[in-house]
């Protein structure tokens, strides 16, 4: 292949990565729409409120019937629902979490209002989001920063650091010095994400390591090419379905459901589980990171074993010259 045919394939393939960057990130932002999304319904109203939903969308909503106000709250604090609707003593009341998700918080608002009739239908925020961050745009746009370096980490350890050892000491140094410092830009200086200092370092840290660690995993284990694996299924995979700016139901399935198995997705929502809701449903993100991270670890090991087996197969010596006669 001469230079202007490689140039011809250099231009066509970055136009194919456009375009597909264009339909991974664009796509899930045009189809937000409630799918399953999880909400309660209470009250003496609550079966004829819950029929006026589905015959509006039969698939937006699961919708459950908590016995009363009380246990409603509990739902949303635990975050078994993003909000509930009340039923009874007058227009319906509305319970959202902007802290869960601002964008849910805003449509429940929406449908309260159609619901009512009524333009002024009672609204409270049980679990708000940070005052300084009211409709969660600054946390959205955290969650990528913290991809980002955690590719560009893996890439310089995977080209800079040639043996294992030292790349794994790059790894948790990047994990434990990229949360302390994420968090301290975050929450110390923009003051937009609440919570327990220390904890939200540490689930920055575990996302900072497992994001680099795939990338340095593969690398190690299947060579360069790991590299553009990790990277294309974190940018272009992960973070859009993340739904750390909406909620995994508003996104098309069963791509919202597979973003919460990637570390962008298992990020932000335990992220925001950590800050809003005292780590209620953390466990579920928490595994997911804590998965990724042992698999990068285990990839290193696949690559020390490989490396091994170049460093000890035989070298074929050249045979002798015939000694002339």
């Amino acid at each position: 292949m001469n230079t202007i045919q490689r140039a011809l394939a250099v231009g066509i393939g970055a136009a194919l990565l456009q375009a597909l960057m264009l339909i991974a990130f664009a796509w899930p932002a045009a189809h937000i729409a409630p799918r399953d999304l999880p909400i309660a319904v209470s009250g003496p109203q609550a079966a004829m409120v819950a029929d006026k939903l589905a015959e509006h969308d039969p698939d937006a909503f699961d919708i459950t019937n908590p016995a009363d106000e009380a246990a409603a709250r509990a739902a949303i604090e635990n975050r078994d629902v993003y909000g509930a609707i009340i039923t009874g003593g007058g227009a319906p009341r509305v319970l959202i979490a902007s802290g869960a998700s601002p964008v849910v918080a805003q449509q429940l608002t929406a449908i309260a209002q159609q619901l009512s009739g009524a333009p002024d239908t009672p609204v409270e925020d049980v679990v708000a989001a940070d005052p300084d961050d009211p409709r969660g745009t600054a946390f959205g746009a955290m969650v990528l920063p913290l991809v980002m370096s955690g590719i560009a980490a893996g890439v310089v350890l995977s080209l800079l650091i040639p043996a294992i050892g030292g790349k794994v000491i790059g790894l948790f140094t990047f994990g434990i010095a990229g949360g302390l410092l994420s968090i301290v830009i975050i929450q110390g200086w923009m003051s937009v994400v609440p919570g327990p200092y220390l904890t939200l370092a540490a689930v920055a840290g575990l996302v900072s390591f497992a994001v680099s660690g795939t990338v340095v995993g593969l690398a190690a284990a299947i060579g360069r090419a790991g590299i553009g694996i990790a990277a294309l299924t974190m940018l272009l995979v992960g973070n859009p379905f993340s739904a750390a700016t909406s909620a995994p139901e508003l996104l098309p399935q069963p791509w919202g459901t597979i973003g919460q198995f990637l570390p962008p997705g298992a990020a932000a929502s335990l992220l925001r589980s950590v800050a809003f809701f005292d780590g209620a449903a953390a466990t579920k993100p928490l595994v997911v990171l804590i998965i990724w991270a042992l698999a990068a670890l285990a990839l290193l090991g696949i690559g020390a074993l490989r490396g091994r087996r170049v460093e000890t197969s035989p070298t074929p010596v050249p045979a002798a010259d015939p000694v002339p006669a």
